[in-house]
């Protein structure tokens, strides 16, 4: 036996050229009660933020509107797996303080191999910045009291850029980027829900809450049966709905990147990126920690995989499906059924609606929610986006590790530089709803890759102790079933 296969052996997470982990104490978890959940809670909330700006406020009203009400079976399923796929990646980060993309680049081929696929896939889902076009389309309207048309395209694209180049002007700032974030999202999903929840009571009748209810489980209350697959039904667009009820592909990978930052489990002992402004210079771990399956170690575990259940199914799934129900509620109440709203005005459509009927005051406040959501959408994404790729070159490479005296803060800030660049081009490629719905069928095939590349690297390269049970195995293959049957439809549709 060779010198190389005897390390393997004894070291699988290292057989494709990443440095083995190191033992550690697992960390002592925290012991919320009451109020103090909240501050123990929030990667959850990250993730929150994002999601309500893709599938509840854009993707979520255009189908709902044109195909109805009975399509919210398709957001209760896709929030259900995707906070399963969510626990799982957090399981790898709390057992080793890595993120999941360095899971995947430790199974073979290479590191080097999973590097490229990840980051391929994370530029086709979020390197068009679709969430900051689509707020444009809000923020002309506060500023011309009417949705853009074509000819206003140029605006928009300039709304655009501006409201991109401050999203990452915000990256600039805090001490720790993820607590920057997590503050902005507790703002975000508190204000924009309970601002959808006085609306939805205000405007919705006691009607429509039942066929808002009842439509999660595919029931069209108007035509009174199931209705699970409307004939004539846009695929691409489903498609996309599916992808992003919740989050969507990449970002519920970077979970476990702001998971790690916010000191969860083993990321306790990694370290964190930190702003340019405000921050100092943090090591961060490049390689991973495993702990000993001692039962004071194991409870510890238990500690933290109760921090993790709040975090996903109290914050993120629970927030997700009020997000998503209390949106469409309104835009159904509003538009009439069938209308097409996937033009340059798609986030200023309820606006729009409302002030037709109950005065440009409240029209302007729907537009501002919908500007301020869309802004934070595009500022998770972003930052998810050069989190990630600042992780795997930072992983990967020790020359990159070395740069600028080892200072992490360096490579974060020019992988923005880069995108940044990218993103003024992209603006002008297409209009925001398209270059949504291609973002959102791109992360369908992400959830095809991961969930199963996830279950591979937590029943074959975490310690046994840690390892998923068999109906969470399960699980994960199902996510890829129920993914990779939509992303088949989507095809169909366009190539069929």
């Amino acid at each position: 036996m060779t010198v190389g296969s005897a390390h393997t052996r004894q070291h699988p997470e290292a057989r494709s050229g990443l440095d083995p982990w190191r033992s550690a104490e697992l960390p002592v978890p925290p012991a919320p009660t009451g109020l103090g959940w909240l501050g123990v809670v929030g990667p959850g909330v990250i993730v929150l933020g994002a999601s309500i700006g893709s599938g509840e406020f854009l993707l979520g009203p255009a189908v709902f509107v044109k195909h109805g009400l009975s399509l919210l079976w398709i957001t209760a399923a896709a929030v259900f797996l995707q906070t399963i796929f969510n626990t799982e990646v957090m399981r790898y980060t709390l057992a080793t303080g890595e993120p999941a993309f360095t899971g995947f680049m430790r199974t073979r081929p290479s590191s080097t191999a999973w590097a490229w696929v990840y980051v391929v896939l994370y530029f086709l889902q979020f390197g068009w910045p679709a969430f900051a076009a689509t707020a444009a389309g809000a923020i002309f309207f506060l500023g011309a009291r009417r949705l853009p048309a074509a000819a206003d395209a140029n605006v928009i694209y300039y709304i655009g850029v501006g409201t991109f180049l401050a999203c990452a002007a915000v990256l600039m700032v805090g001490r720790r980027i993820e607590r920057t974030l997590e503050i902005l999202n507790w703002i975000l999903v508190v204000c924009i829900l309970s601002g959808f929840l006085v609306l939805a009571l205000f405007f919705v009748p006691g009607r429509g809450w039942l066929a808002g209810v009842v439509a999660l489980g595919g029931f069209d209350l108007g035509e009174g049966r199931f209705d699970f697959l409307p004939a004539g039904a846009d695929f691409f667009l489903l498609g996309a709905l599916v992808a992003y009820s919740g989050a969507g592909g990449v970002i519920n990978i970077a979970l476990a990147n702001w998971a790690r930052d916010r000191g969860y489990g083993m990321g306790e002992r990694a370290g964190y990126i930190s702003g340019a402004i405000g921050g100092a210079k943090v090591h961060l771990a490049h390689s991973g920690f495993v702990f000993d399956a001692n039962p004071e170690q194991m409870r510890r575990w238990k500690g933290w995989w109760r921090i993790v259940r709040a975090d996903q199914w109290g914050v993120f799934a629970a927030g997700a499906l009020v997000g998503m129900v209390l949106p469409a509620l309104l835009y159904v109440q509003f538009l009439p059924p069938g209308t097409d709203i996937q033009g340059l005005g798609i986030s200023a459509a309820l606006a729009s609606s409302v002030g037709a009927t109950s005065g440009p005051l409240l029209a302007g406040a729907i537009a501002f929610l919908g500007a301020w959501i869309l802004f934070k959408t595009q500022l998770d994404n972003l930052e998810g986006m050069v989190r990630a790729i600042t992780d795997i070159l930072w992983t990967g490479s020790p020359r990159v590790r070395g740069w600028r005296g080892g200072d992490v803060r360096a490579v974060y800030y020019g992988v923005l530089s880069a995108i940044v660049l990218w993103g003024l081009v992209a603006l002008r490629m297409a209009q925001p709803i398209v270059l949504l719905k291609v973002s959102a069928n791109v992360a369908g095939v992400v959830f095809i890759i991961a969930s199963l590349h996830l279950l591979y690297v937590n029943t074959r390269l975490l310690p046994i102790h840690v390892r998923p049970p068999a109906w969470r195995r399960i699980l994960l293959v199902v996510i890829a079933v129920f993914y990779s049957v939509f992303v088949t439809l989507s095809a169909r549709s366009l190539w069929g």
